[in-house]
């Protein structure tokens, strides 16, 4: 599938209608004296079961529904309490003990009604879905736990045990420095059993995934996709009611209709402004943009097991080829900086003495000559069709790096997909060269670069889009890992970023800002590292 900027232009706008009429709509049966805030959503979620799923989009929408046994800070990396109140670790970091809470309420919906209150039982299943394939969801929906297995969970864990109603032990097969952040991670959301149990018996096991029930602040009361999520405040939430009543996503693909309707009140808060608007939502006196540097990375990533790109020498070239600064200054503008890891510089162990490949066509088509191209070659070049938190306009940079590549003799054919669609086929390794990028999830370099660039990760399905598995890169992240001491971690994860420098499995495009748009009537909205949106603790005046 192909697409012209007229067309998706169009199209965006016409359907930005439709959207904003259903999602008033939606809104006729709020009572007045409620308080409901509207989000401008960028995109639908494939689905509300975030263990399958590695979109920010997904994340957000079903981040509203669920809780984790432990969670980060609304604004921060650290890891608080959630469904667990404390945890003991030890035998060297191998075992872990969480002690949950009591009394916390299951939400409900028309098919089920909750019968008993969360408890371990709850968390032996979440964990379980995604670990042991006998497991009877286990393929429901998708049996693709993208980061379960990207993480190389199914490995690293020995043994969960329910030790009684309000405790489960964790037993690992070696130290994991990330694993008590990575419980606070979306995949790790914590189901109701009792649901699931309930569904696989009627018959109908996908509804736990499409009409979720969780334990967090707001439960859902209408999904139209393409069109409008419609959350309430769930009055009996642990940690008492939202401040705010009603939560809505208005679904809104096109950056300057979310733009156009923050400038109208029709939403309160939008993701992702296009940079060329930045200027102008700065100058408006009813907005307020907040801003923060990005933990992110975009990238164009070569299959390195599809010719020619199993050869350095061409990764090298495209490199030299593809002139970086002129992306930046074309479609970042002010709102990004030149990468050069698969890290962002804000992250400890970033290796700042790394160097980038210097923009250099001529240099380019000598390397490609010397791998026997001489001519050149043709490719294609994939491109997502959504603006993501890393990319603001990735038709715009595979038109630039089109007409850089054409320089130094090869074609390349931009390609796009559906977004889950475009996902589903980079993760499956049919791309000779795609865009993707990342936006961290735990504050971990183990996120980016094992999670990423890892062996394990390079599996179909799994989410190493450049298919790169070296030995001596996994090898060093891998040993990371298991060392507690921040120190010795930072030089393995230094040396790794040289191994993925001298071997250029991506070319590394622009580490965003995040910026955030919001009314000045939204209070105490805050920015997440992770660049996640989370909508407890928010409030309106």
């Amino acid at each position: 599938m192909t697409w012209t900027p007229m067309t998706r232009t169009l199209k965006a706008r016409l359907s930005a209608v439709s959207i904003g009429a259903l999602a008033m709509a939606a809104l006729a049966a709020v009572p007045a004296s409620a308080k409901t805030l509207i989000y401008c959503s960028e995109g639908s979620p494939e689905n509300f079961y975030p263990a399958i799923n590695t979109t920010g989009t997904s994340f957000d929408a079903a981040a509203q529904i669920y809780s984790n046994i432990v969670n980060f800070e609304r604004d921060g990396t650290k890891v608080r309490p959630d469904l667990a109140e404390t945890w003991d670790i030890s035998d060297g970091g191998k075992t872990y003990v969480f002690h949950l809470r009591h009394g916390v309420k299951w939400q409900s919906n028309r098919a089920f009604k909750p019968t008993r209150d969360f408890n371990a039982d709850d968390v032996i299943f979440s964990m379980e879905r995604q670990w042991k394939e006998d497991n009877p969801y286990f393929k429901v929906t998708s049996s693709n736990h993208t980061y379960f297995n990207d993480m190389a969970l199914p490995k690293l864990l020995a043994s969960l045990e329910k030790v009684d109603d309000y405790t489960v032990k964790f037993t690992l097969n070696q130290p994991e420095a990330p694993f008590l952040a990575d419980l606070a991670m979306p995949f790790a959301s914590i189901l109701s059993r009792e649901y699931a149990d309930a569904m696989m018996k009627a018959g109908t096991p996908e509804k736990v995934d499409q009409d979720p029930i969780g334990t967090g602040p707001f439960y859902l009361l209408q999904y139209q996709k393409d069109a409008v999520i419609r959350y309430r405040a769930f009055a009996d939430y642990y940690a008492g009611k939202a401040k705010i009543d009603d939560l809505v996503f208005s679904i809104t693909p096109d950056a300057s209709v979310r733009w156009a309707k923050l400038q109208k009140g029709e939403c309160h808060v939008m993701p992702y402004p296009n940079p060329a608007d930045i200027e102008a939502i700065r100058k408006d006196p009813n907005v307020t943009v907040l801003e923060q540097p990005g933990l992110n990375v975009g990238y164009l990533a070569y299959n390195t097991q599809k010719k020619p790109f199993d050869d350095v020498r061409v990764r090298k070239a495209f490199d030299m080829a593809i002139n970086k600064k002129a992306i930046i200054d074309a479609v970042y503008l002010t709102t990004g900086i030149a990468a050069k890891n698969p890290i962002p510089p804000s992250m400890w162990s970033y290796n700042d003495q790394v160097k980038d490949e210097p923009y250099d066509p001529e240099a380019a088509k000598k390397l490609l000559a010397e791998a026997g191209h001489p001519n050149g070659f043709e490719t294609d070049l994939w491109a997502m069709p959504v603006q993501r938190p890393y990319n603001p306009n990735a038709r715009r940079i595979a038109e630039l790096m089109q007409a850089d590549l054409a320089k130094v003799g090869v074609k390349a054919e931009i390609k796009t997909y559906e977004w889950g669609e475009y996902r589903k086929r980079m993760q499956n390794g049919e791309h000779q060269t795609g865009m993707f990028g990342w936006t961290g999830d735990n504050g971990d370099p183990d996120n980016f670069l094992h999670t990423l660039l890892g062996c394990a990760a390079a599996a179909p399905g799994g989410g190493n889009a450049a298919k790169w598995c070296n030995k001596e890169f996994d090898e060093l992240v891998v040993k990371a890992k298991t060392i507690s001491d921040q120190g010795e971690r930072t030089k393995l994860y230094e040396q790794a970023q040289v191994v993925f420098k001298r071997e250029s499995p991506w070319f590394t495009i622009a580490h965003a800002v995040q910026l955030k748009p919001i009314r000045k009537e939204v209070v105490d909205f805050k920015l997440s590292p992770f660049g996640r949106h989370t909508f407890y603790g928010v409030d309106l005046k």
